[in-house]
């Protein structure tokens, strides 16, 4: 018990924030609403030059990193440091010096100074410190290595090795251009991943996240395992807003985690399904994660392709989660909620279903052709507005302000990993290291799509070990994805195939922070949770192979109404298959072979043509029909 309990301790430690009391707190919340009042200025208003935007984007972010994030685990977490003071200071002047410097700057050609070096280099050391603090050692000693690569390329061997660049040209190409630090990485979290963020703490504010527990209750609570269920949906509705898969079990799991273990779930399998169905946030339409922007800049494509891209493939993840909560539920013969401890269905919707309207109106303006920051903005207005339709739902000045504070910090450990992987996407574009290890997977594929996915999938879940999703995102994308477009694959589902196992990194163990947020609240030990989390979202695996094969799953290619439905249809099978694989559970306890066979079955149900499809169906139609005339036998008996 004591080991859990240290454990526990050691993982909250790792991503935990200060409890600021006093001036400091106070401080903290008024440059906190102040940061979010100058994001929703520049993004909505401004005419800004995009660099400089980053430039105080990045400034503000690690002013509020160094002010909330402890450096040790032995430093106050109830106030700054000196250092920690003197380390914000420092990040606002780097912002401000970008801000009032650049436009000499390019009077000069981009030829630095030894100020433009001396502040090139106080925020490279700035970004590392704050990445180490917010976002965990593992990214920012990855960065150095791509840094330490660009450098001593010489040393490498092989195909790897370059002729190597100076320090001069790195900082230059890192600091003072938009292929490093203030590339397209930070500036997707200086507008699009910030507005929505900020979309999601006013939803949050005005009661969406209540609205969202007391409908999924209503709705599925009176199910087999209910109360699993309504953790699955309601972290499906709730990534809807949040974005964010850790925001995801926080709000949720608060609420679905004791039900469950009131209904015969071990605390260890509720955390895991709050973990894996939170995880699924990222994927979720129509805000998904920092990564769908990141993918759309990458493309050049507008948001809403991606957006409808990503429906699909949400729902099949959501609904592979839902199979192995049922097929659990199953084995320990659960029940649902009596109806007494659920909430009425009608009286929910008629009290609280006005707070869908921001998101119909956001999405609306999408499908218009708007931008996402015209979306974000009028989706903000919106919900103010919209919290006044009910007396229960009105916002007050208080929550407007708090709604500003949480999302300014919220947008912190985001934009952090946006600024810190700028480090590794700069390297990558310096040295060509993208098109060698590009080459070299087509290499070790011999050609076959099946082997160099398997490949990609492999680097991705190794990466998402120690990278944020996003981070993940954005390697994978611009090592492996190229890879996949050679080997003429759609563009966009080579970097949702990317993108998807990126978003998976948030529950794979050891470092599946998702995991261990929900073993916080349930008193589980966290790596337990961590494996059995990704137990449950490992049924979504093979989601990616599908709609690489079969684009239409991802609204591209040739699109018809039968052929559209087909691949829906064995899809879903295809899940419900490898979810009875993993269970080992189908109408009953399965044989490890049985399991196997299922497991075979669900990856012909991968590949599209009517003799793979008919013999995954064949396999799970007769191991179902085997299994269900056993347990009749039985129950005879």
């Amino acid at each position: 018990m004591e080991k859990k309990k240290t454990e526990k301790n050691s993982c909250e430690e790792e991503i935990s924030t200060r409890k600021l009391f006093g001036k400091a707190a106070f401080f903290v919340m008024v440059f906190s609403i102040v940061t979010s009042a100058i994001h929703i200025w520049i993004n909505s208003f401004s005419l800004m030059m995009v660099i400089k935007k980053n430039a105080i984007h990045l400034g503000l972010m690690l002013a509020l990193t160094f002010l909330m994030y402890p450096a040790t685990k032995k430093s106050s977490k109830e106030k700054p440091s000196i250092f920690d003071w003197g380390f914000g200071i420092l990040g606002i002047l780097t912002g401000l010096y970008i801000y009032f410097t650049y436009d000499s700057l390019i009077d000069r050609s981009l030829t630095p100074n030894t100020i433009d070096y001396c502040f090139a280099v106080i925020t490279v050391l700035l970004i590392l410190e704050a990445a180490r603090r917010a976002v965990g050692w593992i990214l920012p000693v990855l960065s150095i290595s791509f840094i330490f690569y660009a450098k001593f390329g010489y040393v490498f061997p092989g195909v790897l090795a370059h002729q190597g660049f100076t320090w001069k040209r790195i900082l230059t190409r890192m600091y003072l251009t938009d292929n490093g630090i203030y590339g397209v990485t930070l500036m997707v979290s200086a507008s699009y991943v910030f507005m929505f963020i900020l979309f999601g703490s006013f939803l949050n504010k005005s009661g969406t996240a209540k609205f969202f527990n007391d409908f999924s209750l209503a709705f599925a609570g009176k199910f087999r395992g209910g109360p699993a269920k309504v953790a699955v949906m309601a972290s499906g509705l709730m990534g809807t807003i949040s974005g964010s898969s850790q925001a995801n079990v926080a709000t949720t799991g608060a609420f679905t985690i004791p039900l469950m273990k009131e209904v015969g779930y071990t605390p260890r399998f509720s955390a895991a399904v709050e973990a894996a169905a939170s995880t699924g946030g990222i994927l979720m339409p129509p805000i998904m994660g920092a990564a769908s922007f990141m993918m759309a800049s990458f493309l050049g494509v507008p948001y809403l392709k991606v957006m409808m891209a990503g429906i699909i493939p949400a729902l099949f993840y959501y609904f592979a989660i839902f199979v192995m909560v049922d097929l659990e539920a199953q084995k320990l013969d659960l029940r649902g909620l009596s109806k007494d401890k659920l909430p009425n269905l009608k009286l929910v919707i008629k009290k609280q279903g006005h707070l869908m309207i921001p998101i119909l109106i956001i999405l609306v303006l999408l499908v218009k052709g708007l931008t996402p920051l015209y979306s974000a903005f009028y989706g903000l207005i919106s919900v103010i507005v919209v919290s006044f339709l009910k007396k229960s739902t009105r916002m007050s000045l208080k929550d407007i302000l708090e709604a500003l504070e949480d999302g300014a910090k919220n947008a912190v450990p985001v934009a952090i990993a946006c600024a810190v992987v700028g480090f590794i996407v700069g390297v990558v574009s310096m040295t060509g290291l993208g098109q060698v290890l590009a080459h070299n997977i087509l290499k070790l594929s011999m050609g076959q799509t099946w082997l160099a996915l398997i490949l990609v999938m492999i680097a991705s879940i190794f990466l998402g070990m120690g990278l944020p999703a996003t981070a993940c995102y954005i390697i994978t994308a611009s090592i492996a994805a190229p890879a996949l477009i050679n080997m003429g694959i759609n563009p966009l589902a080579a970097h949702f195939f990317a993108f998807y196992y990126g978003t998976l990194s948030a529950v794979v163990p050891p470092v599946a922070l998702t995991s261990y947020t929900a073993a916080g609240l349930s008193g589980a030990n966290p790596t337990d949770v961590a494996f059995t989390g990704f137990k449950l979202a490992s049924a979504g695996i093979i989601i990616p192979f599908m709609f690489v094969y079969s684009p239409s799953l991802l609204m591209q290619g040739e699109i018809t109404p039968l052929g559209i439905i087909t691949v829906i249809i064995t899809g879903l099978i295809g899940i419900c298959l490898l979810g009875a694989s993993n269970e080992k559970y189908l109408k009953g306890r399965l044989s490890k072979l049985e399991s196997f066979i299922l497991f075979i079955g669900a990856i012909t149900l991968v590949y599209p043509g009517l003799l793979t499809d008919a013999i995954g169906l064949a396999i799970g139609a007769g191991i179902f029909l085997k299994n269900k005339k056993k347990a009749g036998r039985i129950l005879e008996a």
